[in-house]
Protein backbone atom coordinates (compact mmCIF):
# COMPACT_ATOMS: atom_id res chain seq x y z
CA UNK A 1 0.00 0.00 0.00
CA UNK A 2 2.78 2.37 0.64
CA UNK A 3 4.04 2.08 -2.36
CA UNK A 4 1.15 2.85 -4.36
CA UNK A 5 0.71 5.84 -2.39
CA UNK A 6 4.44 6.68 -3.42
CA UNK A 7 3.61 6.06 -6.94
CA UNK A 8 0.83 8.31 -6.50
CA UNK A 9 2.77 11.33 -4.78
CA UNK A 10 5.21 10.70 -7.64
CA UNK A 11 2.73 11.16 -10.40
CA UNK A 12 0.79 14.10 -8.93
CA UNK A 13 4.52 15.92 -8.74
CA UNK A 14 4.89 14.91 -12.55
CA UNK A 15 1.71 16.44 -13.55
CA UNK A 16 2.12 19.30 -11.07
CA UNK A 17 5.86 20.06 -12.86
CA UNK A 18 4.82 19.54 -16.38
CA UNK A 19 1.68 21.97 -15.73
CA UNK A 20 3.88 24.70 -13.63
CA UNK A 21 6.60 24.37 -17.31
CA UNK A 22 3.28 24.76 -19.53
CA UNK A 23 1.85 27.60 -17.07
CA UNK A 24 5.73 29.26 -17.86
CA UNK A 25 5.76 28.86 -21.19
CA UNK A 26 2.43 30.67 -21.45
CA UNK A 27 3.82 33.34 -18.86
CA UNK A 28 1.23 32.85 -16.68
CA UNK A 29 3.42 34.18 -13.54
CA UNK A 30 1.99 31.79 -11.38
CA UNK A 31 4.67 30.45 -8.59
CA UNK A 32 4.34 26.80 -8.50
CA UNK A 33 2.22 27.20 -4.80
CA UNK A 34 -0.11 29.19 -6.30
CA UNK A 35 -0.40 26.71 -9.28
CA UNK A 36 -0.91 24.16 -7.03
CA UNK A 37 -3.79 25.48 -5.09
CA UNK A 38 -5.35 26.88 -8.14
CA UNK A 39 -5.36 22.97 -9.56
CA UNK A 40 -6.89 21.54 -5.97
CA UNK A 41 -9.63 24.34 -5.84
CA UNK A 42 -10.33 23.38 -10.05
CA UNK A 43 -10.07 19.84 -8.83
CA UNK A 44 -12.80 20.72 -6.23
CA UNK A 45 -15.12 22.20 -8.36
CA UNK A 46 -14.69 25.79 -8.96
CA UNK A 47 -14.97 27.14 -12.16
CA UNK A 48 -11.54 27.83 -14.28
CA UNK A 49 -12.80 30.47 -16.06
CA UNK A 50 -13.71 32.26 -12.84
CA UNK A 51 -10.70 31.46 -10.95
CA UNK A 52 -8.93 33.30 -13.81
CA UNK A 53 -11.17 35.89 -14.21
CA UNK A 54 -10.42 36.78 -10.00
CA UNK A 55 -6.88 36.42 -10.29
CA UNK A 56 -6.35 38.44 -13.40
CA UNK A 57 -8.81 41.38 -11.42
CA UNK A 58 -6.54 40.50 -8.25
CA UNK A 59 -3.30 41.64 -10.24
CA UNK A 60 -5.04 44.81 -11.51
CA UNK A 61 -6.16 45.83 -8.13
CA UNK A 62 -2.61 45.08 -7.44
CA UNK A 63 -1.01 47.12 -10.21
CA UNK A 64 -3.68 50.00 -9.50
CA UNK A 65 -2.90 49.62 -5.46
CA UNK A 66 1.13 49.86 -6.58
CA UNK A 67 0.76 52.82 -8.87
CA UNK A 68 -1.01 54.86 -6.21
CA UNK A 69 1.70 53.99 -3.64
CA UNK A 70 4.09 54.67 -5.94
CA UNK A 71 2.91 58.06 -6.45
CA UNK A 72 2.57 59.07 -2.77
CA UNK A 73 6.23 58.10 -2.46
CA UNK A 74 6.74 60.85 -4.92
CA UNK A 75 5.09 63.68 -2.88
Amino acid sequence: MASRDADRITSAQQTLDILYEMSQLLNTQLDKETLATCVSMIEGGVNPEALAAVIQELRRENAALSAHTDVNKEL
